[in-house]
């Protein structure tokens, strides 16, 4: 078990710890000189680097290799795939409106190319999943447009139901993209049951590292037009010399975070040990989207009356990191407009703190957790031990 004295990490969502595998990867190609786009013998070395990452990732997400393209991380990969213009069989298709769910990542609800205008929200239940027959109603009879569905919440860890939704897009003609980047290494990936055209990607969340993801497409035919125009690297598909180390890195935890997805799930265990024991100090705390499926490595909670700001302050001060949601909001702590889309009181937003585990922690960061929580929530709000549920 982890000394009172060693900080314990629990804020994978937000990214994971660089695996040693792939810091030793990067270490190693490092030391190579070359320019993949060259043709001498230290270019193909640089070019092999990269072809082998692509051919993990693309295991990753169930593609072919060629359907991959390395992008500087989920932001830019996000920007990239929701284009109101794509390229269908080499012509130009013009889509008219994106359709985004109200609980989607900032880079997402931002919209990417599409105008203000061209933004129409798709609304969510008390659990923050996709309202159906909304979206249905939505783009029945509508001009061909893209709908933007993540595929499981950074915040709530609340899962969508991908195969429906990619039905609905696909039967009334619109293109559908799915934000992978918290569904990677933690949940199966298939684009072609989710009739996915375009799914995004970022290495640092499973143990890549920071600033390197990916753009993958169901077919090679049907892709959206480039973010970033310059020479042919990424077959066309995104200019710039590629950063062969931070991708040979991407490959590396691609294949480990794979090879920890399929067997049995790791996270389960460990994260209704940590649901039981936050109801063992609290009663009355509340889990966000417990009735509903949710990854297995993320506990959004909150009890009511302890502020988040005050509860992570506490916990830094233990040596626990967590978070009171996203990491992308210039490290402000407000009110999450994923909680906000779901319904749920100000008041008690502001109290939600999010666990999320990750491929370097076990049960004695989760006990470490809970006999931390036990400490604060007596000094914090003595009284929420005895409020019931």
């Amino acid at each position: 078990m982890p000394r009172r004295s060693d900080p314990i990490y629990l804020d994978n969502n937000a990214g994971a710890p660089l695996r040693p595998c792939a810091r030793d990867m990067m270490i190693e190609v490092l030391n190579d000189t070359g320019n993949a786009s060259s043709v001498h013998a230290h270019g193909r070395q640089a070019r092999s680097r990269i072809e082998a990452a692509r051919e993990a990732v693309a295991k990753l997400c169930g593609a072919r290799s060629r359907a991959v393209t390395f992008v500087s991380g989920g932001t830019e990969a996000n920007m990239t795939a929701l284009t109101p213009v794509w390229q269908d069989q080499g012509a130009p298709v013009y889509l008219d409106k994106l359709y985004k769910s109200t609980v989607e990542h900032p880079s997402v609800l931002n919209g990417g190319r599409f105008a203000v205008a061209d933004q129409i929200p798709v609304p969510v239940d008390g659990n923050g999943v996709v309202q159906l027959s909304e979206l249905e109603e939505l783009v029945v009879g509508r001009e061909p447009g893209l709908v933007s569905v993540m595929a499981a919440n950074n915040e709530t860890g609340v899962m969508q139901p991908l195969a429906a939704i990619g039905e609905i897009a696909e039967a009334n003609g619109h293109f559908f993209h799915v934000d992978a980047v918290q569904a990677a290494g933690r949940m199966p990936i298939d684009m072609e049951s989710w009739k996915a055209d375009a799914l995004t990607l970022s290495a640092h969340k499973f143990g890549g590292p920071q600033g390197i993801g990916a753009v993958v497409v169901r077919s090679t035919a049907r892709v959206p037009s480039p973010l970033l125009t310059g020479g042919g690297q990424e077959n066309w598909r995104r200019g710039g010399t590629e950063n062969v180390a931070a991708i040979a890195g991407f490959g590396t935890a691609a294949t480990a975070a794979l090879e920890e997805c399929a067997t049995a799930d790791h996270f389960a265990h460990m994260k209704e040990k940590l649901e039981t024991g936050l109801r063992d100090v609290c009663p009355g705390c509340v889990i966000f989207g417990e009735t509903v499926e949710r990854l297995s490595n993320t506990v959004c909670f909150a009890v009511p009356g302890m502020l988040a700001e005050t509860a992570l302050i506490a916990f830094d001060l233990e040596g626990v990191s967590v978070s009171s949601g996203s990491a992308c909001s210039s490290g402000k702590v407000s009110v999450s407009h994923v909680l906000t889309a779901m319904g749920v009181e100000d008041d008690l937003a502001r109290c939600a703190l999010r666990i999320s585990l990750g491929w370097a922690n076990g049960e004695a960061e989760v006990d470490r957790f809970l006999e931390v929580w036990c400490k604060i929530v007596e000094r914090l709000n003595p009284q929420a031990r005895h409020q019931a549920a």
